[in-house]
């Protein structure tokens, strides 16, 4: 599809712990999209945004946002009521995608492999340990790997874990408590309807959190990974499974653990990133990279798609009402 010049919002920043990277994800595309020629209005969101998005009039909002409240349906809903296109999944998908114990319910019945574990008050680790150990503890509805804690045998968290113990229990009323995955950290972007590469990332010291995704030189990555061909085909086999389960439009990566002792059994599906990051250091970007789409095409063709479903949806709505 090729596309006019288009007004477009970029929407940025928010209150979320991942406003750092979504400046960065929103600074890059709108960049990009002025590289190509199309107008661009900047949005830092904050809680006026609804009547700057009116005031603006785009012909395309670009959702750069990550986390709350703009990765879990809220922000759709409001863009919904409005009447806007914008980039990205909707509000349902957006709803169950963030919360990572309803993405195990839409999907394991639909045989994704994804670990086991439950969800725990944060009060209940201090008596006991929820799983046997090593597990991890993690917040049900945050992305980048924030607030994620292994627990060990032999870790520094205590034995129940200590109040005192700096982590997610610290920050959360409740976690998703789940097995620890030992082995390989792997990713796989979706484009439309499309699975490109799987990338294998690989931490300079301790296991790819916050800090290692989005400092420069934290992190080997690895694209396309070194990984047995059938290890390749499941995870983008599973990847776009899931977007496709999900309803996810646009772009989605999805983040695994594999035992590489265990073969295609030791694969488990973590998460679904609904909005993944397109900062210098970003899955996605590398990945369209490897596969010959550079990053300003990368971006047109996010827009280009959602302008695609909008119109599929305005000749499915006008059948509707002729009916």
């Amino acid at each position: 599809m090729s596309l006019p010049k288009l007004h477009v919002a970029v929407l940025m920043g928010g209150w979320s712990s991942e406003r750092p990277v979504s400046l960065m994800s929103g600074e890059g595309v709108a960049k990009a999209l002025e590289s190509k020629g199309h107008k661009v209005t900047r949005i830092d969101m904050d809680r006026e945004v609804a009547l700057r998005l009116a005031e603006a009039k785009p012909d395309v909002v670009f959702n750069a946002l990550h986390g709350a409240p703009g990765e879990d349906g809220t922000v759709q809903g409001m863009m919904d009521l409005m009447g806007l296109t914008y980039t990205h999944s909707g509000l349902a998908t957006s709803v169950i995608a963030i919360d990572k114990e309803l993405t195990k319910q839409a999907l394991v019945p639909h045989g994704i492999p994804m670990p086991g574990g439950r969800v725990v008050k944060s009060a209940e680790v201090h008596e006991r340990d929820p799983l046997p150990r090593p597990y991890v503890l993690k917040p049900v509805n945050e992305g980048s790997s924030v607030g994620v804690a292994i627990v060990t045998e032999e870790g520094n968290y205590g034995n129940p874990i200590s109040r005192d113990a700096t982590g997610p229990w610290q920050e959360f009323e409740e976690l998703l408590a789940e097995p620890y995955i030992r082995g390989r950290e792997l990713t796989t972007a979706v484009i439309g309807d499309r699975a490109l590469l799987v990338t294998e990332l690989k931490p300079k010291s301790g296991f790819y959190d916050f800090d290692a995704k989005y400092t420069d030189g934290m992190t080997e990555h690895v694209c396309p990974a070194d990984i047995p061909d059938e290890i390749t085909l499941a995870c983008k086999d599973i990847a776009l499974r899931a977007h496709r389960q999900l309803g996810c439009k646009g772009t989605s990566r999805a983040d695994f653990r594999w035992d590489d002792t265990q073969g295609v059994e030791g694969l488990f599906l973590l998460e679904v990133n609904t909005q993944p990051g397109m900062t210098p250091l970003s899955l996605v970007p590398e990945q369209a990279r490897a596969c010959g789409m550079d990053y300003p095409d990368l971006v047109e063709a996010i827009i280009a798609e959602t302008l695609a479903n909008a119109h599929e949806a305005n000749v499915r709505t006008a059948r509707g009402h002729a009916k």
